[in-house]
């Protein structure tokens, strides 16, 4: 008896081969046959008229503790995602160990209501494994942590014994579970480290293998030059390379993804394992204070909060210029830029709006709005950014080597996690591929773009028993109507679940239902081997 059979579904087993009409079995969490099936099943479910395909790997995510505040993962579930890559651009919620990250996590923790501590990583793994949570998870270590813990806050060099203990600490983490390290080189402390403390703390990992993933030092002018120092990292220290979110930002660098694409082929060529991933959008979101210059960041965000006080005039000027020569955005306007989430109540209002219509609210200029609200909100304020092309986009979609990531934690349409106005890769990545460049726009096939969502990310992080529909593999499994999925999520309404998503199986557990979660909590926490 099996606990589920899906009957007469066209497979994507995850190859890249051509759909095939078969039955797929389930039983004690995994897949137990695939073809025409005989026998009888705790419950058959009707697979006509649908695809069957591997649950999607999400490589670049976001959702690292959100867990501990809404277990459910709805906005990445109901887009058929079964597995979460966190840990990612240099943050991870785990090793925390130097006295201001403790005190955040101390004040997280109240805040959320959670019982569990942590420290290493090993220790935060099993604070996640003693819960119930609805998508499987694993991580990377993230090397701002490492640098956090070990150098500080401050914008300096490492010492040569300060670069043997970040590499201990990122090897014990690997030893922990997790799968690689991370960098996020525009963001403080990463944006302080140089190429050779990168390679060395790097090298720590080599033993054990994983993967270095890079959000690189510039996506901007300085694209080129910061996609070979990724490559040139993977080779000096030995590991394999991910390069994050890849894009051109600003439209003075559109089409040099032509140029970087190159450039992983050709170390692909010489034996090095380079690969991509990317969200399917010409916007971006992150943190408003990047817009700054790194050296303000220095000694962490009270000093850099006070260097704004203190500079508010010159740094308007910086701004000032930064617009005029296109830098921000896709023209440099400031209609650009979508505020999407704020600190505090007072300025709620301004969630959804475009920093050109918070200045004409405010009555002052883009470059005056964007300081006062970084000092109002203690610099705690999230941004959109409209700064790629669509020819960009779907040239790096339909290279080989590059999968999807929605580079965004799991949100929901209830609670906690459904404040703010979010970029709405959150909820609709994967179904966006499916729908709008699978099948209105033609970009790629559906069996190419299950690839990349399934296989050829879990052969990448070393997965051997997800990411493909195999005798034996864990039934993670999304059923899908692909003359109907799409995004459904907006800029201006984020918090909306996908349309064609019909069953989900997490090991093997229904998680959703006629895109509706059914409540089962069926993931599992993956420490790497």
């Amino acid at each position: 008896m099996f606990d589920y059979i899906i009957r007469d579904a066209m497979v994507l087993d995850g190859s890249q081969s051509a759909a095939y009409r078969a039955d797929v079995a389930i039983k004690d969490g995994k897949i137990a046959a695939c073809g025409e099936v005989d026998g009888q099943a705790e419950r058959v479910i009707n697979g006509s008229g649908l695809m069957v395909a591997p649950g999607f790997i999400d490589m670049h995510s976001h959702t690292d503790s959100n867990l501990f505040v809404d277990p459910r993962a709805e906005s990445k579930i109901t887009q058929g995602v079964t597995l979460e890559v966190c840990g990612n651009c240099g943050a991870s919620a785990a090793p925390v160990m130097d006295e201001p990250s403790r005190r955040w996590l101390k004040e997280w923790r109240e805040r959320h209501d959670v019982a569990e501590d942590w420290t290493t990583m090993d220790e935060f793994l099993g604070a996640l494994e003693g819960r119930k949570i609805g998508v499987n998870f694993l991580t990377l270590v993230g090397h701002g942590n490492l640098r956090e813990a070990v150098v500080g806050l401050q914008d300096r060099p490492a010492t040569t014994q300060e670069l043997a203990e970040m590499r201990q600490l990122a090897a014990d983490s690997v030893k922990a579970g997790a799968f690689g390290i991370s960098t996020g080189l525009i963001y403080a402390p990463g944006c302080f480290a140089d190429e050779a403390e990168l390679t060395e703390v790097t090298k720590g990992i080599a033993p054990y293998g994983g993967v270095y993933a890079s959000h690189i030092r510039g996506e901007r002018s300085r694209l080129i030059g910061a996609v070979q120092e990724a490559i040139s990292i993977g080779k000096n220290a030995g590991v394999a390379v991910q390069i994050s979110h890849h894009k051109a930002c600003g439209a003075a660098n559109w089409g040099k993804v032509n140029t970087t694409l190159d450039m992983i082929r050709n170390a692909r060529e010489e034996g090095m394992d380079v690969t991509a991933d990317q969200y399917p959008y010409i916007a971006s979101s992150t943190s408003l204070h990047t817009l700054l210059p790194d050296e303000l960041h220095d000694g962490g965000r009270e000093a850099m909060l006070e260097r704004i006080k203190n500079q508010r005039e010159e740094l308007i000027n910086y701004l000032d210029g930064q617009s005029a020569n296109g830098l921000f955005g896709r023209t440099g306007a400031w209609d650009d830029i979508l505020i999407c989430g704020v600190r505090t109540d007072k300025n709620r209002y301004c969630e959804g709006l475009t920093l050109k219509e918070i200045a004409e609210k405010r009555g002052v200029s883009g470059s005056q709005a964007t300081i006062d609200l970084l000092i109002e909100e203690e610099t705690s304020v999230s941004m959109v950014m409209f700064g790629m092309c669509e020819e960009d986009v779907e040239t790096v979609m339909r290279s080989d080597f590059v999968m999807v990531g929605s580079d965004a934690g799991s949100r929901a349409t209830t609670g906690e996690l459904s404040k703010g106005k979010p970029h709405p890769r959150s909820f609709g990545t994967f179904t966006r591929v499916l729908g709008r460049y699978v099948r209105e726009r033609q970009a790629l096939g559906l069996e190419r773009a299950i690839y990349k969502m399934t296989s050829l990310p879990a052969g990448k992080l070393g997965i051997k028993d997800r990411g493909s529909i195999k005798v034996g593999n864990w039934a993670d499994l999304v059923l899908f109507d692909a003359d109907k999925v799409i995004d459904m999520a907006t800029y201006k309404t984020p918090h909306q679940n996908s349309a064609g998503i019909n069953y989900v199986f997490i090991n093997g557990r229904l998680s959703v239902e006629g895109g509706e979660l059914t409540g089962e909590l069926a993931g599992k926490v993956l420490r790497k081997k």
